[in-house]
């Protein structure tokens, strides 16, 4: 099984490849060719990415690395996601032509909010925040708990816990839920 990182709009960073690390990740998808960016802060990152990148085009990136995989059916993989990137995997679920996805695992994805239309075609762990400022949390949970293949969980941590380059990184929660991931894809590497 392949674990599959998908970024967020921070790309390829050494924290994200840290963690790739930490839970045995095979590969990292990220907007920007794997180019570590180094933006100065959250406000930077998502001006760039809205202007160069955008998420229909990151939706594509990850298809595409999907698409090309020369792996056959039984190396499957699994897609972990984070804010745009949950949202990419949240997308990509609706395609049943990508037959070589396991499950997805989505932290954060605020854009999934735009997709509620979506049916997923493999298993996906959407992971929420505590709370949103564009939207209502409870309410997209409630709307999207109805829907085959899905799981919901709503955390105590705000968007970006997991990323150390967030406002909202919280250290505890980024540990607990990378224990989390290493149990979930049978490693014990954190």
């Amino acid at each position: 099984m392949n674990v599959i990182l998908v970024s967020d709009i921070f790309g390829k960073t050494p924290a994200l490849i840290k963690l790739a690390e930490a839970i045995g990740a095979t590969a990292i998808v990220d907007p920007y060719d794997g180019v570590n960016m180094e933006f100065e802060d959250e406000s930077k990152a998502y001006a760039y990415f809205v202007e160069h990148v955008g998420f229909e085009q990151y939706f594509d990136i990850l298809q595409g690395e999907l698409q090309n995989q020369a792996s056959p059916i039984d190396d499957m993989n699994i897609l972990i996601g984070f804010s745009i990137g949950a949202s990419a995997i949240w997308k990509l679920s609706d395609n049943p032509a990508i037959t070589n996805v396991h499950s997805g695992i989505c932290y954060y994805g605020s854009q999934i909010r735009n997709l509620t239309t979506v049916t997923p075609h493999f298993d996906i762990d959407l992971i929420f925040p505590e709370k949103e400022d564009h939207f209502d949390v409870l309410a997209l949970q409630a709307e999207l708990s109805q829907k085959k293949n899905v799981k919901i969980t709503q955390t105590n941590y705000l968007h970006g816990f997991m990323n150390s380059h967030s406002d909202n990184y919280n250290q505890v929660a980024y540990l607990e839920h990378a224990k989390r991931l290493c149990i979930k894809n049978n490693y014990e590497r954190v």
